[in-house]
């Protein structure tokens, strides 16, 4: 599977270079009196009166038992700064890691090991295009950023250090100088590149492709990237019936001019030993690059997917006659989770002040990402359009080839400021296509490089050979002409999200969205992220619409790099809003989303190769479909059960095949397991953790030491379809390993049931019937900063766990984990909301953590062991209820009133 790192233990330390001394103190704090001042002082104040500077009028937060806010006022600015103010009060230290981490400033928190981490964020310029689209705000929606921006900084106006967030007494021992800057719109808006790097889709499957095409042929680069099984699993729109669909994907042509040539893995345009060696050293690199850079929101999953459920069903299928929506977004574990709750409401809905919504959002960002509104309601799931394609580019000194003649490469020059070090210099270059991402592996450039590190240094193959010197000195030239500069091959990267766009404004409008025409509007401004957008109406409407930027290429299909000296394979444009995928009222009467293929191969443009595979979506719509063939109506309840659904589609291929092989003595006890099992991840399941033993035992057997460095297979859904798929070949040489005496299928089979009974009895014990998945399938909650620091003490303090859970890969219960490192959880369902457009108080949800960041505040991790059971909180919406369960109330009051 690779010789690289685990993913989920690629994560790069935010080191602090704390001395015995320190740690020796934080246990002294933690064990006295003073220590227990210090962790809470910093908890906010969340009943009675507080001024607050540059409101209009009076502002309400009410909070419930689990502290989730609910902010009234009367104008959409005063709702606003009061956002800003309640999100500093309970996250500020998060939202200041964030717009580090977003900025490239990593280093100004954390030393000189962030070096490698904040000279690719700025390679990428996250920030410099926040400010770009900051710039180009809308009046109406700067002012609301702006408002924000002036409530989170009442706050730290009035707090520093250890009252803002205990994290600011465990930097102060290695950091003692760093204060917090003032907030300012762009640190929120640079959040929205954060979200749309971790959703990148399918960057890390080309690089992928690229490394394994050195080694394999095109034919076994595609059995090892499956392609979408239009014939086993439905596409969100059902485009074409599966006989269609499957003849369409064998056609291998898509129209207007895009070719799927490249999904083989081959480099398309790239011949020559040279130029693939360079870019073989090129994409090693990056994969390291990419290993190392923060996700915010958290881990990547199995394979390198980050996914989601949601759908959406009719009123004509629910027992209220009105439709219901469910959503569960798929991110990785981390603490406090990625996640806001929070209702915002004007008090008097007007033109000026159009919000009365509740839902989840992320601190440091005004408004809501997703939610319900008093007319409408929606979800987000991943869309995984291919929105960034990697360039090989000849680079000589300064200049770039592009279609025959040489460009100056575009150059800036920036400082990384350091904390306890000398700052340090960068120069950060670009081509017609983006930034170059190449040779950034995470050391320290000392002074502004005159010769960015680059891939690797080759002769241009352009250039002829200088004649030989004549054998007479005499005759030679009077002076030496000056050796031809070296061409290096380098990666540039083109990426959406490297563009000034709308998305900024797209939140506001979405929130402020009353029906299908208003929705559509705001999602197209949605341009990065890309995302499946799901939606229903108290009118009783359900719908489905895509939106976001997805290229339309010359030619090649994104699947590989390409040539970047010529203009061949670049963008013309993008796929036009109104031809991209949407559905409404569909006849069906519901909708799934679940990182699958909206639409049919049918479909006229490219939007990626590279989806989910759909067992998810095959196993809701099945869930579905059944219920309404029955005549039985679907309830919320229901659709919580779905979502706690852990039928595993793997285990009921793949089992059958396992109980073939003979038991032997050591096996017979552990194979019997599966003789009644029903194939579900249940977290008391003795099969489930049998099973998921032999599954990693498998993968290693089958695929460990075979590919090459920096391509592995996690366990997720595409380590599903290849091994299912080879199921049926069992003299594949893929069934082969020497080291272990395994020859075809079947003598692999025999040889991975014995490891994983080994296995199984060394972890839980010799009795089969003691064994339980959730004893090693358990979750700990990571702190995003100091969670991996390393210091047990600091990892004691912010860390959550372990918790036993149920679930897995690419089952509707998505609690993933990773293959080459364990059993342990790697990603999640990050929420939970199943909202009823029949009565909004009936609805549910359940953040993975709290609403607090504050460590050992009550509501840090009250929520999840509500979420490691598959319960959800009731989500009340009415301003009585709301005001009814509210055990604390605020209210913010203008600075300058008397009374």
């Amino acid at each position: 599977m690779g010789t690289d790192a685990p993913r989920s233990k690629r994560h790069r330390r935010f080191g602090l270079a704390v001395t015995v001394l320190a740690v020796c103190l934080s246990l002294v704090l933690l064990a006295s009196g003073a220590g227990v001042w210090t962790v809470t002082r910093s908890f906010p104040t969340v009943f009675g009166e507080i001024a607050l500077r540059g409101l209009a009028a009076d502002v309400t937060v009410y909070r419930d038992e689990a502290g989730i806010p609910q902010i009234v006022a009367n104008t959409a600015t005063d709702l606003f700064r009061a956002e800003g103010y309640v999100h500093a009060q309970d996250r500020f230290w998060e939202m200041d890691f964030r717009r580090h981490v977003t900025s490239g400033r990593l280093s100004e928190l954390f030393g000189a090991s962030q070096v490698g981490t904040d000279t690719f964020i700025r390679t990428l310029g996250w920030r410099a295009v926040a400010e770009q689209e900051v710039a180009q705000l809308d009046p109406v929606t700067l002012s609301y950023y702006q408002a924000y921006a002036e409530g989170v900084n009442s706050y730290l106006a009035t707090h520093e250090g250890a009252d803002l967030s205990l994290e600011y007494v465990a930097l102060a021992l290695q950091n003692p100088g760093y204060t917090p800057e003032p907030w300012t719109p762009a640190d929120s808006v640079a959040w929205l590149k954060a979200m749309a790097w971790d959703l990148r889709s399918n960057l890390d499957d080309e690089v992928d492709r690229a490394l394994l095409a050195g080694s394999f042929s095109p034919d076994e680069v595609a059995q090892l990237h499956p392609s979408y099984s239009y014939a086993d699993h439905p596409t969100i729109l059902d485009g074409a019936p599966p006989e269609q669909a499957e003849a369409a994907a064998d056609d291998g042509n898509v129209s207007d001019g895009q070719t799927d040539g490249s999904a083989d893995g081959s480099a398309d345009g790239i011949t020559g030993e040279p130029a693939q060696t360079a870019l073989a050293s090129a994409l090693t690199g990056l994969h390291g690059t990419l290993a190392g850079v923060p996700e915010l929101l958290g881990p990547a999953g199995a394979d390198n997917e980050l996914g989601s459920n949601s759908w959406v069903v009719s009123g004509a299928h629910t027992d209220t006659g009105k439709p219901i929506l469910a959503n569960d977004p798929h991110l990785g574990a981390v603490m406090p989770s990625v996640w806001y709750q929070v209702g915002l409401r004007c008090r008097t809905l007007s033109a000026e002040c159009p919000f009365d919504l509740a839902g989840y959002g992320f601190s440091g960002l005004p408004g809501i990402i997703i939610g319900h509104n008093s007319r409408i309601a929606w979800g987000f799931t991943n869309l995984g359009p291919d929105v960034a394609d990697l360039y090989l580019e000849k680079v000589t000194g300064s200049t770039y080839e592009y279609d025959g003649a040489q460009k100056p490469l575009l150059v800036r020059n920036e400082r990384i400021k350091v904390a306890g070090g000398d700052p340090v210099k960068i120069q950060i270059r670009a081509t017609e296509h983006g930034p170059i991402v190449s040779g950034l592996d995470g050391t320290a450039f000392p002074g502004i490089a005159t010769e960015y590190p680059s891939a690797i240094d080759l002769p241009d193959l352009a250039v002829p050979e200088a004649p030989a010197a004549p054998a007479d000195p005499a005759a030679a030239a009077p002076a030496a002409a000056p050796a031809p500069e070296p061409t290096s091959y380098q990666l540039s990267l083109q990426w959406t999200a490297l563009t000034p766009g709308r998305t900024a404004s797209a939140v506001f409008a979405l929130d402020a969205a009353t029906d299908w025409a208003s929705f559509r509007a705001a999602a197209q401004l949605f341009d990065v992220p890309s995302q499946n957008l799901v939606y229903a109406d108290v009118d009783g409407n359900v719908g489905y619409q895509a939106p976001g930027l997805i290229p339309i290429r010359r030619a090649g299909d994104g699947t590989v790099p390409a040539p970047g000296w010529t203009s061949q394979y670049g963008w013309t444009g993008y796929i036009p809003f109104e031809e991209l995928p949407q559905s409404y009222n569909p006849p069906a009467g519901f909708i799934v989303t679940a990182n699958n293929s909206p639409v049919g191969p049918d479909y006229p443009y490219l939007i990626t190769k590279d989806w989910d595979l759909g067992y998810r979506a095959t196993e809701i719509t099945k869930r579905l479909q059944a219920s309404i063939d029955a005549a039985t109506p679907l309830t919320t309840a229901m659709m919580s059960e779905i979502q706690a659904d852990t039928y595993s589609p793997l285990a009921a291929a793949l089992v059958p095949a396992l109980k073939k092989i003979a038991p032997t003595d050591k096996t017979r006890a552990a194979l019997a397991l599966f003789d009644h099992w029903d194939y579900h991840l249940d977290a008391d399941s003795a099969a489930a953790a049998y099973f998921n033993i032999i599954w990693r035992n498998l993968l290693v057997n089958m695929f460990d030491g075979k590919l090459p460095e920096g391509t592995s297979l996690t366990g997720g859904d595409r380590s599903f379809a290849i091994v299912i798929g080879l199921l049926n070949t069992p003299d594949s040489p893929w069934w082969n390993n020497d080291k272990v005496g395994a020859a075809g299928r079947d003598s692999m089979l025999k040889k991975v049931v014995g490891q994983a009974a080994a296995e199984a009895e060394k972890l839980m014990g010799p009795d089969v019937s003691g064994w339980e998945w959730g004893r090693i399938h358990t979750l700990e909650m990571t702190h995003a900063s100091f969670g991996k620091s390393g210091i047990a003490p600091l990892e004691w303090l912010f860390n959550r766990g372990p918790y036993q859970v149920a679930g897995g890969s690419s089952v509707v219960d998505a609690v993933g984990w990773d293959a080459t490192a364990g059993y342990a959880v790697d990603w999640v369902p990050s929420m939970r909301q199943v909202v009823s457009l029949a009565d909004w108080d009936r609805s549910t949800w359940l953040n993975l953590t709290g609403s607090s960041g504050h460590a050992f505040h009550p509501n840090y991790d009250d929520q999840t062991e509500l979420w490691q059971r598959q319960e959800t909180r009731p989500w009340l919406f009415s301003l009585g209820a709301v005001k009814a369960a509210a055990t604390n109330t605020l209210v913010l009051r203008p600075l300058t009133r008397t009374r």
